[in-house]
């Protein structure tokens, strides 16, 4: 009874709205309704498939992906060690709260403070760098910046509260542990490495498996604002590509093609870790 309200929930918002995705295999008519709508089997998939768009779409959205995965995920972890290694507990609690704050503004504030710093109409970052003798730099409309912009903003905002999940798996690693460690004469180093990390490799397993189901996923919100005619060849990704055809053209079954697609692909991906995980003796999210 008590997981009765849990389930409810996601059987109203997670999996009811799920049938929304057949309309990816209709032509969808709003006056005719979902149901009086034509079949065309997988002709949205084919069209999509056969634009040119789609290799931009697919490479400027693994590249963000595959960056994430290699420059965003790690640090967390990073953190959570170095907050586990510090023995002022003040300091530590000052610093956790520092890094949490920047989950809780939202990605127009942190656009904004991006556009404050960085612009080249008197933006303070950039007016540093020219009178440091480094010359202007457009940041904020240059290809080249586009994705380490998206990059440094994401780790920014939310690395520190992705600490939480790796602090609490720290917090249950048995103390006698380090105490054994320092008699045998290890040094912090070591103990991190033959004590921390073997302990929190499963959670470490999890959320990375967990991350792929969303490897595709860039974030549409940060992107979206950051995009502009300049950095667009770079910048377009499959979300933003979903929101142009679907809410401001109305192509409500292409965009859902597309959608169906990028999900499939984390799918997969996820079940393709899982089993990887479970191979090399991990436990797996199923």
């Amino acid at each position: 009874m008590m997981a009765a309200p849990g389930l409810l929930y996601f059987a109203l918002f997670k999996y009811l709205p799920m049938w929304g995705v057949l309309i990816a295999f209709k032509d969808y008519l709003p006056f005719r309704g979902f149901w009086n709508s034509p079949w065309v089997g997988f002709k949205h998939f084919d069209r999509f498939f056969h634009d040119s768009v789609f290799r931009v779409l697919f490479e400027n959205t693994l590249i963000l992906a595959v960056y994430n995965i290699v420059f965003f995920f790690p640090v967390p972890i990073l953190i959570a060690l170095m907050l586990n290694e510090m023995r002022l507990e003040g300091l530590k609690r000052s610093i956790q709260t520092a890094i949490y704050i920047p989950h809780f503004v939202s990605w127009v504030v942190v656009v904004g403070m991006a556009y404050t710093f960085f612009s080249t109409e008197g933006g303070i970052f950039t007016n540093m760098l020219v009178h440091a003798g480094f010359g202007e730099v457009n940041f904020l409309m240059s290809n080249e910046w586009f994705r380490p912009m998206i990059i440094l903003e994401s780790i920014w905002k939310e690395s520190g509260w992705g600490t939480i999940i790796f602090l609490a798996a720290l917090s249950g690693v048995d103390p006698t542990l380090y105490e054994a460690a320092r008699m045998d004469g290890a040094s912090r180093i070591r103990q991190v490495w033959h004590i921390t990390l073997p302990a929190i490799r499963s959670t470490i397993v999890i959320l990375f498996i967990l991350r792929l189901g969303s490897f595709l996923d860039t974030g549409f919100e940060q992107i979206f604002l950051m995009l502009n005619s300049t950095n667009r060849e770079v910048g377009e990704v499959f979300d933003t590509y979903v929101y142009t055809n679907g809410v401001q053209q109305g192509q409500f079954s292409f965009s859902t093609a597309v959608g169906l697609f990028k999900s499939l692909v984390g799918l997969l991906l996820v079940a393709a870790a899982n089993r990887l995980a479970k191979r090399f003796g991990e436990q797996g999210v199923y």
